[in-house]
């Protein structure tokens, strides 16, 4: 694997900062304070305060784990799961390498509402404490070592723990709650810093550790590595329990660690990629992901490298899941809303296979620098997309998409928020509060940005080469901005090119960059539909009925036969932005007569009643209950609650006082966040 060269490092060392937060040091003089998270004077006895101890993160402020002395090497989970109980129970062995010169005598973990039993070092029992919980990081877990371990020595660390019912990373469904209602079912989502209520960890994505998964379950269960075959290959009875073990060859952080288990069974997409799913949704999901996702693998491989992961499956979950997919190695955990039965979502399976290179393999050191993760992948997603149809328009078309998506964010969070900035600062904030389509979108610009100013066929070179001096690495925007300067640094057309970037600009400067000049050919017949429609505001008053209209535009089911669903999903932003909503009358006109109001595709519904909530149109709210009673996706359900809160608050938290059950605790806590606005 290359290594950076001493030029890269000066390079970084020169780098400004506006915000006004300490410069990374070089790694050629770093000392043991560059992974610092805790400096402490204390004696190695149990106590109940912190007031000894000094947090001071280095690259990751969102961990209380003293990452700066030990690294996890391995990991091994060996969990059950109770269902009845709804916890998981057992222990977790933690390889811990020691990194410092001087000998390290205390080890530091995150952990989450963890109720631990006992600890064991090396075969010995170990005195332990857990600290008074910190906001919103947990309670760190203090483990004192009898002698001093010196640097790269290791320790054996057993965890005996259970989760409790506050556990955030965990959702465990009734089989009421599931689609076929047969059998419970439970799963994780552990980003970005959720994995530590499951089992204390260094939950960094500046860390990574191999791992290996023995679970015991009475259903089935996947998780992020590779199954054993000896694992059972036909649904136990629920009153029996079997165990499934998974070995996860390639080392990736704790936010990577994904559990699923329930009504689960699996048919062949691809020569090697399988869907999971509930048995009653198998046929439709195999119909909707067999015909790309190959295709996906073999685009990715031609712009980065060969896939490094074995397989790439897809769980498609219940419908609480909270995100459109989760890009978990080996198992991308999906949202079932991608299965609109017209293929028009598959785009969610390029984007999380893209992360199989961009977060997976190359990390972000901290959800600090998380466009880096998202706005790589995003880039990768949308190439994969021009290859796939041969046309770059339709990468271009996608960023049409996103920029709309980027716009709202930033008016959402205001343009001068930190949180729109490209590099943010999580101090004492929970990166879940940052969460939005910006370090997508703002990424994606900035890529797209670069690719344009030093031209596409040396952007190309870049790539690979890139993603293989990071490979199985964490990296920040620094290390980023070196890598790129250091590559160039022979080729003088693109150096001199490169002297022109604002740096500190793309970093730091709040709100949205430049727009670029998008290919709109792909867009154009959704623009010309809704500038039809917008026809119809401008002749008539937001209370005028269609039938007064005196626009010659007459509204036809025609219309959008000739729009693909991703053009029909343009053509319903552009809608929401009209200066003038839509009267009452004309949203729920749209709704029929383009049957969005019934349509199996969310992307289309869900805008479709957010167009019908702007327009204040009441007849519409059948739908919108139907959506928030059976959809946990965050992207519909934040946007869906907003605008009924517009039009009616009341109606807005009985809603989710009724679906509260229903969804994930991380999107269940995003909209009561926005409820006590």
């Amino acid at each position: 694997m290359t290594r950076p060269s001493a030029w890269f490092y000066a390079q970084k060392f020169l780098l400004k900062r506006l915000s006004g937060i300490a410069l990374p040091k070089p790694k050629s003089i770093l000392s043991a304070q560059r992974h610092s998270s805790f400096v402490t004077t204390s004696s190695p006895k149990r106590h109940d305060s912190m007031a000894n101890t000094t947090i001071n993160p280095p690259r990751d402020p969102n961990t209380l784990s003293n990452y700066n002395n030990w690294r996890t090497a391995h990991t091994t989970a060996n969990l059950e799961i109770l269902f009845e109980e709804q916890r998981l129970s057992g222990n977790v062995v933690l390889t811990l390498k020691s990194i410092t010169h001087a000998e390290s005598k205390e080890i530091f973990l995150d952990t989450s509402y963890l109720d631990i039993s006992a600890i064991k070092v090396n075969g010995r029992s170990a005195e332990w404490a857990l600290l008074p919980r910190r906001e919103p990081y947990g309670s760190p877990l203090r483990i004192s070592l009898d002698t001093g371990i010196a640097a790269e020595q290791t320790v054996e660390v057993v965890i005996y723990l259970s989760t409790t019912s506050s556990c955030t990373a965990l959702q465990w469904l009734t089989p009421a709650q599931t689609s076929n209602k047969r059998h419970p079912y439970m799963f994780s989502q552990c980003q970005a810093i959720h994995a530590r209520s499951i089992f204390p960890c260094q939950d960094t994505p500046d860390v990574k550790s191999t791992f290996d998964f023995n679970i015991t379950s009475p259903l089935p269960v996947i998780a992020s590595g590779i199954a054993s075959p000896a694992n059972p290959t036909v649904t136990p009875a629920p009153s029996t329990s079997s165990l499934y073990k998974f070995h996860q060859p390639l080392p990736i952080p704790a936010y990577l660690f994904a559990l699923a288990s329930g009504d689960i069974v699996t048919s062949r997409i691809g020569p090697r990629s399988i869907v999971a799913t509930s048995p009653d949704q198998l046929s439709a999901c195999v119909d909707e992901l067999s015909a790309d996702t190959e295709s996906f693998l073999q685009a990715a491989e031609q712009i980065v490298y060969p896939y490094a992961w074995q397989q790439y499956n897809v769980l498609v979950l219940p419908p609480s899941f909270p995100y459109g997919g989760m890009e978990n190695p080996i198992f991308t955990f999906a949202t079932p809303t991608i299965i609109s039965h017209d293929r028009q979502n598959v785009d969610v399976i390029a984007h999380e296979l893209a992360h199989s290179w961009s977060g997976n393999l190359v990390s972000n050191a901290s959800w600090e620098h998380f466009w880096l993760n998202e706005g790589w992948t995003t880039y990768l997603e949308r190439r994969i997309q021009a290859s796939i149809h041969g046309n770059d328009a339709w990468r271009d078309f996608s960023a049409i998409i996103g920029w709309k998506a980027l716009t709202d964010s930033v008016e959402q969070f205001g343009h001068d928020h930190e949180f729109t900035k490209l590099i943010i600062d999580l101090k004492g904030k929970d990166p879940d509060d940052a969460f939005s389509s910006i370090p997508y979108e703002k990424g994606f610009n900035f890529l797209y940005y670069l690719e344009k100013l030093i031209g596409k066929d040396r952007f190309d070179t870049f790539i690979p080469h890139y993603f293989t001096v990071w490979k199985g690495k964490s990296l920040d925007s620094y290390d980023f901005k070196a890598t790129l300067l250091d590559f160039f640094v022979g080729d003088k057309a693109v150096t001199e090119s490169l002297a022109g970037v604002d740096w500190d600009t793309w970093f730091y400067k709040p709100g949205l960059p430049p727009k670029p000049d998008f290919d709109t050919s792909l867009v154009q017949p959704a623009y010309e539909l809704a500038d039809r429609w917008q026809t119809l505001t401008e002749t008539n008053s937001p209370s005028s009925s269609s039938s007064s209209s005196s626009s010659s535009f007459k509204p036809h089911p025609s219309d959008i036969h000739p729009l693909s669903g991703n053009q029909q999903v343009v053509f319903l932003e552009r809608i929401l932005t009209l200066p003038q909503p839509l009267s009452p009358a004309h949203a729920a006109l749209m709704g029929t007569i383009y049957s969005f109001q019934t349509s199996r595709n969310v992307e289309l519904s869900s805008r479709w009643c957010q167009i019908a909530l702007q327009a204040g149109d009441r007849s519409c709210l059948d739908a919108v209950r139907g959506l928030l009673g059976s959809v946990g996706r965050m992207k519909f359900v934040r946007p869906l609650f907003r605008a009924l809160m517009r039009l009616d608050r009341g109606l807005a938290e009985q809603l989710f006082d009724t679906n509260r059950d229903f969804y994930h605790p991380i999107c269940r806590a995003m909209v009561e966040k926005m409820l006590r606005e």
